[in-house]
């Protein structure tokens, strides 16, 4: 399976800014020098808890964001001088579905003119064929093309998270960025939008990019995943690998974190969670350098890097 996306090196520092002339004196490291590739209709999930860097990577991709450094290789041709220029092919072949959809959307425009937006913008369509287009995108989406002319506030969450969906799919992307895109639903809810994700990558082949910081949302998408902490990876691998096998304190960590329904449980996996506790706190200096920061990944077999000494 040739690859998409590969992401070379990547770093996103913001500057701090000190003294009388207002010097850079410093950085925020938001991402720390981190390489990563997707495979063309694949799934890839990105997970770590809020302000890791995993958002900031995603918004990079898209150039939401400017890069410090690093590469940007899509389709095999290095595009990091396209980053950010709003008509550029690679503009048109990656989209992003974010997490709070709502704020993504004018609430004065109807769903029509949502939709219709990117299309607006990279092909000259008649009206007519624009309106048969739209249709088709909620169609696929699992919604009615009677919804045309509503406004996003009519619509409940996955609804609207739906309406994302067909925006990002209006110019027929190779890739396409998923932020948190079902944090902020219901869990049945959840599931759907999850479903239809899946369906619409079966049918057009689109790869994509899923954060989360939900280990078992990732789980159901991803067969391949990369943990990250403080702006670094910590741990990447094979979906299998990873959940059977984790090496780093931070992924043992998160994992014990994500809860359990099954309420016999309860005690053996607040058992689990003091344990991996008690390890962090007194085997810190295997996983992190003297500073803190987080150590370069380390090859432990074909499908598994842990960032250890």
């Amino acid at each position: 399976m040739a690859n998409i996306l590969e992401v070379k090196n990547l770093k996103v520092y913001y500057p701090i800014k000190g003294g009388l002339m207002g010097r850079t004196i410093g950085h925020v490291k938001a991402v720390d020098d981190i390489s990563f590739a997707i495979g063309e209709g694949e799934t890839v999930g990105l997970v770590g808890e809020s302000g890791c860097g995993k958002s900031t990577t995603g918004k990079a991709i898209l150039g939401l964001v400017k890069i410090h450094s690093g590469q940007i290789v899509f389709n095999g041709e290095d595009i990091t001088k396209y980053i950010g220029k709003n008509r550029s092919p690679y503009r048109k072949n990656v989209q992003m579905i974010f997490q709070d959809v709502y704020s993504s959307m004018n609430p004065k425009e109807r769903v029509l003119d949502i939709i219709a937006e990117p299309l607006r913008n990279f092909e000259k369509l008649t009206k007519v064929e624009e309106r048969k287009k739209v249709e088709e995108l909620l169609s696929i989406v699992g919604l009615s093309s009677s919804n045309i002319l509503k406004y996003p506030h009519q619509f409940s969450g996955g609804q609207r998270q739906r309406i994302g969906i067909a925006r990002a799919l209006a110019l027929k992307p190779k890739l396409i960025v998923c932020d948190e895109p079902v944090s902020a639903l219901d869990l049945s809810v959840q599931a759907q939008v999850l479903n239809y994700l899946k369906d619409i990558q079966e049918e057009f082949g689109i790869a994509y990019l899923f954060i989360s910081h939900d280990l078992g949302v990732v789980e159901y998408m991803c067969k391949n995943l990369m943990v990250m902490h403080k702006s670094r990876f910590v741990e990447k691998g094979t979906e299998d690998t990873i959940y059977k096998n984790p090496v780093h304190i931070y992924t043992k960590r998160l994992m014990a974190a994500t809860p359990d329904l099954d309420t016999k449980n309860r005690q053996k996996n607040a058992e689990i969670r003091k344990k991996i506790a008690e390890e962090y706190e007194n085997s810190k200096s295997r996983y992190y350098k003297e500073d803190g920061t987080v150590y370069d990944l380390k090859k432990l077999s074909e499908e598994h890097y842990v960032a250890m000494p």
